[in-house]
């Protein structure tokens, strides 16, 4: 079953929090480690995920949105 860009990018931040000991990243962390790990996603589409899509703090612009992530700064 193919991977949605939200599922990889939720996977990414598990990757990452293991391997840093640590809860926060920066977008160009994230984009990275969902590249590294699955081609099938631009990397425009990654970070609309993480600024829009998937950020509680970001204005409700698309039809589906989530409150998975929280930015920090």
């Amino acid at each position: 079953m193919p991977q949605t860009c939200r599922e990889a990018v939720l996977a990414a931040f598990e990757r990452l929090e293991r391997r840093n000991d640590r809860e926060s990243f920066n977008l160009f962390e994230v984009v990275q480690e969902v590249m590294a790990q699955n081609g099938a996603f631009a990397e425009s589409t990654i970070r609309t995920h993480v600024t829009s899509v998937m950020c509680a703090q970001a204005p409700k612009n698309h039809g589906t949105v989530y409150s998975d992530l929280d930015r920090v700064a």
